[in-house]
């Protein structure tokens, strides 16, 4: 399996702590059977900022580390970037850093909104030469309330990666529901840990994959698996005819 978005890069944001928790980290994702983590840490969110030749070193030296300790597990630079009107500049003055380089870029949106140039700024990364990808769009309040927006979105060119721990209900029933509604409706493209540590925000990769191949079936299962190769190669990645999600299916939950 390979994880695109993992908070592994120890000292840096919310995720490790120190390079022993980035041990850490990296043996437990091999036991779940992951060879290949790309390193996302938050930028630009109010509390982090870790601009792209940092990261490249960062991933660098803890890369360095796992080859003394034996670990094979690969690391890659990415950058889980809170979105924001200065993007597009930001990209022209180097600071942000693609999925490995590539034409996918992360996109988070605040836990309890959608910013009303959010539509503007997708457009603008695809006329820069990036595909979106909109991070667990589960956990946002305001998508689960107007999950048409989430629709548009992706009709439009945006894609989106759910969390593993989402689909497997670490983050409560409803989160759940809405997650699997989304993978109903065509509406992601990814499955990904976005651990943060070994304790609380662990991986739960394979239990989500075996979750989604018992509820959706191979085809999907394989889909996923072989979007996120395609992702860190750089080439164009499954994706089928999104559908709307009915609000009336779920919104009592809330």
């Amino acid at each position: 399996m390979i994880d695109i978005h993992c908070h592994i890069l120890p000292g840096i944001d919310d995720g490790a702590v120190t390079e022993a928790d980035s041990i850490a980290m990296a043996r437990a994702a091999v036991q779940e059977g992951i060879h290949t983590i790309i390193a996302t840490p938050h930028h630009n969110n109010g509390k982090y900022d870790n601009t792209k030749d940092s990261i490249i070193k960062s991933v660098e030296v803890l890369s360095e580390l796992l080859v003394n300790e034996d670990i094979p597990l690969t690391l890659l630079p990415g950058q889980e970037i809170r979105i924001n009107g200065d993007m597009i500049d930001d990209i022209d003055k180097g600071e942000l850093l693609s999925l490995n380089h590539t034409k996918y870029m992360f996109v988070e949106f605040p836990a309890s909104s959608v910013p009303r140039y959010a539509k503007q700024m997708l457009f603008d990364l695809q006329v820069s030469g990036y595909t979106p990808v909109i991070v667990h769009p589960e956990r946002n309040s305001e998508l689960i309330q107007n999950p048409a927006k989430l629709y548009e979105f992706v009709r439009k060119g945006a894609l989106t990666q759910i969390t593993a721990a989402s689909f497997v209900g670490k983050f409560g029933k409803n989160i759940q529901k809405f997650t699997k509604q989304i993978v109903d409706a065509n509406l992601t493209h990814f499955i990904a840990s976005d651990a943060h540590n070994t304790a609380t925000r662990g991986f739960c990769m394979n239990e989500a994959y075996q979750e989604l191949r018992s509820e959706f079936g191979n085809d999907l299962f394989y889909m996923f698996m072989e979007n996120c190769q395609l992702l860190a190669d750089n080439q164009n990645v499954n994706k089928m005819e999104p559908s709307m999600i009915r609000k009336k299916k779920f919104m009592g939950l809330f």
